[in-house]
């Protein structure tokens, strides 16, 4: 007697701000498509990208500064190979960096949303982010004129900072996305994948390998801490984090999904928290720095 397969639970869906959207819990980090960490062949993008959707993501993320156009690339011939309706998939690209640097100009900015749509084989892009730029904008803009902020390395165990704007942007309709909740790597039992090129200060990477060290110790896995400490904020849209392979993908799901069965570990994170307390909040300068 043949048995009917078991349908794959899907994430929890999240309001973004007023834009209409919803989200799933965990986002896809398209910027280890470009291969900056690593190689990743198409093949193994397109099977990450269908992985990925097969269990629920629905949000891709990416940028024409990851892999130098490589990632949007790559994103877009995972996309495709869905083979399903464009409006089951949310994705969003950035304008403002390149890999000649910064440019803001209305003219860049014009060409860059063709050209992202050229690299993607899409017709359209749901959400179009200003690259790495800081949240005093919003204070200098219109109410309404910004729908969504991506916020990186400020909502993970290390570093809460932007739980003190959620607030003032819940308020406001602002959707938030949160991404990178394991700090670049630092949150992680290997570390970050070039640690001479990671930005944190030498006393935040020691910190952290402490903290790994400790969890390892008892048989814990920090990563899936910090993915599961991000996601229990429901007024963060999507926790986005980057995959390049299908194992990542399942193993972030994986995460997400027990988080809504049992919860996260108290005790564990209490400890991690404790470790590192002595560097919590600290961080580095990122985008534009003004003198």
């Amino acid at each position: 007697m043949a048995v009917a397969a078991m349908p794959t639970p899907k994430l929890e869906l999240r309001p973004l701000g007023s834009t209409g959207l919803k989200l799933s819990s965990v986002g896809f980090g398209a910027s280890p498509l470009g291969s900056r960490f690593c190689p990743v062949s198409e093949e193994d993008a397109i099977a990450t990208v269908r992985e990925a959707f097969r269990l629920g993501i629905n949000f891709f993320d990416t940028s024409p500064f990851y892999g130098a156009t490589l990632s949007e690339k790559l994103l877009g011939k995972g996309l495709k190979a869905l083979g399903v309706p464009r409006n089951e998939y949310i994705v969003s690209t950035k304008c403002g960096r390149y890999r000649e640097g910064f440019d803001f100009s209305s003219e860049r900015v014009t060409k860059s949303i063709d050209e992202s749509l050229e690299r993607l084989q899409l017709d359209y892009i749901d959400i179009f982010h200003c690259h790495d730029i800081e949240f005093g904008f919003l204070i200098r803009v219109p109410p309404g004129t910004v729908d969504v902020i991506l916020s990186y390395c400020h909502y993970s165990i290390n570093d809460s900072t932007l739980e003190d704007l959620l607030p003032y942007l819940k308020n406001k309709g602002v959707g938030v996305i949160s991404a990178a909740p394991l700090a670049m790597g630092l949150l992680t039992e290997n570390g970050p994948p070039a640690p001479d090129r990671h930005p944190a200060p030498p006393e935040l990477k020691s910190a952290c390998q402490a903290a790994a060290a400790y969890c390892k110790q008892k048989g814990k896995n920090i990563s899936k801490l910090a993915m599961q400490y991000s996601l229990s904020n429901k007024d963060i849209s999507t926790v986005l984090v980057g995959m390049n392979s299908v194992k990542q993908v399942e193993e972030n799901v994986a995460a997400a999904r027990e988080l809504e069965l049992s919860g996260i570990d108290q005790q564990s994170l209490s400890e991690v928290e404790a470790i590192l307390k002595p560097v919590k909040n600290l961080t580095w300068p990122s985008g534009i720095q003004r003198s």
